[in-house]
């Protein structure tokens, strides 16, 4: 009876229900009891270890298949809420580039609505027409500023795609031309996109600096990159809304009524 008690006890843990709803593993230990002087027959240890389950872009909607729960996220990103509609991440390394493209995209953006809030708030000239001087004679023609321009940011995203197949490898001296190149590009914590130390977080805000030395912390690590990516999507459609907004010639402050 008493060993029926425990077992039923010790399989109960690994419910759902007392495990909160989380996927749980068990191990199996023999474990061997004397009753009355005799061995009784070897039973189970249940070990419980939760793990998180999977966040779903839909969490209403129960089953869907790939398209609401897709097979190839597991939720170890930040902000993965298994959206994946065309299976764009089914191969790793595609999926590992779709990150880092988010992330730069998204980056670019949150500049951009920053940018052209306190921009048009300062100069009351809508972000569409800044730098236009329809009466001016320009310097140079439109098709040399754009070999310009495709040429620079041709450069940097070149060293950004080689640096991403082939991690710290523009972080030399002969990579750019400046002092002390190593030092200040390092990536201290290791994940791709996220080089943290003295140069990239210089206010320690994933981490600390003891005696000019930076430490990352993960904990600290772990929740920006969270912050950052729910930001990074939001810019990113705003900026779209912008797009369709100076299509009419209208301004974000100018929709709001500001």
């Amino acid at each position: 009876m008493a060993a029926a008690t425990s077992a039923a006890v010790l399989n109960g843990l690994g419910s759902p229900f007392l495990s909160g709803g989380k996927r749980s593993h068990t191990l199996a230990v023999p474990i061997g009891a004397s009753i009355g002087g005799a061995v009784s027959a070897p039973r189970r240890l249940v070990i419980v270890a939760a793990v998180a389950a999977k966040k779903s872009w839909i969490p209403a909607v129960k089953g869907g298949g790939n398209l609401l729960d897709p097979e190839w996220l597991d939720g170890s990103l930040p902000g993965d809420f298994g959206f994946d509609p065309l299976g764009l991440g089914k191969d790793p390394a595609f999926l590992k580039w779709y990150r880092e493209a988010e992330l730069i995209h998204g980056r670019w953006a949150m500049a951009a609505v920053l940018g052209i809030f306190v921009g048009q708030a300062w100069s009351g000239i809508p972000w569409f027409e800044a730098g236009a001087d329809p009466g001016a004679v320009a310097p140079f023609s439109f098709g040399t500023l754009l070999g310009t321009q495709l040429l620079l940011m041709g450069w940097v995203e070149s060293k950004r795609w080689v640096d991403f197949f082939n991690p710290e490898s523009q972080s030399v001296e002969w990579a750019t031309p400046w002092s002390k190149t190593a030092e200040n590009f390092t990536n201290y914590t290791g994940e791709q996109g996220y080089p943290g130390g003295k140069f990239f977080d210089p206010l320690s805000f994933a981490g600390s600096i003891e005696n000019g030395v930076y430490t990352p912390d993960t904990d600290k690590l772990d929740r920006l990159k969270l912050a950052e990516i729910k930001h990074a999507r939001l810019a990113m459609v705003a900026m779209l809304i912008f797009y369709f907004e100076a299509g009419q010639g209208k301004t974000p402050l100018g929709a709001l009524g500001l």
